[in-house]
């Protein structure tokens, strides 16, 4: 069985009496992009900067390639440590060409083989003699990515590389960016606290909120399956509709849905994204009839409909408590307000999660 490239276990670190990373343990496999994914201030760029070996932890260990470079009594320099390192500043010698620049820190011998092959491989050989202000925000990225990569690391450690660059690059330069990196074989860890990036680039996504890791798992599972409320929230927009449970079961306007294993008498939010709202018109006061895929239709009306460009966003204001639920639809959908339509929600796309006040 394969073994992992990067592993860190139980990484604790302290600022000032306050935990930053709290029992932080992951793997990354050769080849493997992992995203470290969370809000600004989760403990997520300490973390990489503690594997790199630029901060100490206060406890936990670091393997490569299952030596150890990190533990209580041991602590590898970065440069000892076969770790490459790609952060929001592209760091390019601004005196030296883009050659020099790739070629700096290699030892001597086929270095000038091995930069053409990067600059190549990044679609830069034609600027090799250009200096970092006379490239682009993308080109540097390229650059810098292609120097990063020079000294054949293990792992790649990437804090936030895209976030610099024009909204009409970014998703090019990721998609050129990893497919180097799967050529290369690198094992990768990338922060971000954009969901739509760790969902384009990962293999597992690792959640982390409040110094901890709250969920792992692949960008599919972890989207559709959360942990809870703040994991479903931080991917979409989503609704929320409250409820009771009584008997495995709680009573909404929308019929009733499956609570299996929560206590009786514990308020649940329901939470359902915008995308998986169905709507139907008004039939003189009546809905569609329920199924038991969607439940039962409820009516609302709307407050407003907005163009989004591939779908449209609806905002309607619900008769039965008065509160507002967002629905996306695909292409144009743009109803007036105070329309009366019907919502209807889908079973399958559906979680419950104990109320915040519950807990």
């Amino acid at each position: 069985m394969q073994a992992p490239r990067l592993e860190i276990k139980n990484i604790v670190k302290d600022y000032g009496g306050r935990r930053v990373v709290d029992d932080v343990s992951l793997s990354v496999m050769p080849g493997q992009v992992t995203c470290l994914l969370g809000p600004s201030g989760c403990g997520k760029s300490t973390t990489l900067r503690i594997i790199a070996g630029v901060e100490e932890p206060d406890s936990g260990t670091i393997h490569v390639d299952q030596n150890l470079v990190c533990a209580d009594d041991v602590h590898r320099p970065p440069e000892a440590r076969n770790i490459g390192l790609m952060f929001q500043d592209f760091a390019l010698f601004p005196h030296l060409t883009v050659a020099q620049n790739v070629a700096f820190g290699l030892p001597k011998g086929r270095v000038t083989d091995r930069v053409h092959q990067l600059l190549a491989k990044v679609g830069m050989a034609s600027h090799q003699a250009d200096y970092p202000h006379q490239l682009s925000g993308g080109e540097q990225q390229r650059v810098a990515l292609a120097r990063a990569l020079a000294p054949k690391p293990r792992i790649m450690l990437m804090d936030e590389p895209f976030s610099g660059l024009d909204d009409r690059l970014r998703d090019d330069i990721r998609d050129e960016t990893l497919s180097v990196l799967k050529d290369e074989g690198t094992a990768v860890l990338l922060v971000t606290h954009e969901p739509g990036e760790a969902m384009r680039m990962a293999d597992e996504i690792a959640l982390m909120r409040h110094g901890k890791i709250v969920q792992r798992g692949a960008p599919y599972n972890v989207y559709n399956a959360p942990v809870d409320i703040e994991a479903s929230a931080f991917f979409s927009d989503i609704n929320v509709i409250k409820g009771k449970v009584q008997g495995a079961l709680t009573d909404t306007p929308f019929g009733q849905f499956l609570a299996p294993g929560v206590p009786d008498g514990t308020e649940v939010d329901i939470v359902i994204r915008p995308q998986h709202i169905k709507i139907d018109f008004d039939r003189g006061g009546r809905g569609p009839n329920p199924t038991p895929e969607d439940g039962s239709a409820a009516r609302g009306v709307v407050d407003r409909a907005r163009f989004m460009g591939a779908s449209s966003l609806v905002e309607f204001r619900m008769d039965f408590d008065g509160s507002v639920l967002k629905a996306v639809v695909p292409s144009v959908f743009l109803p007036k307000p105070g329309m009366p339509l019907w919502l209807m929600i889908r079973r399958d796309r559906c979680f419950v999660f104990p109320s915040r006040k519950s807990t």
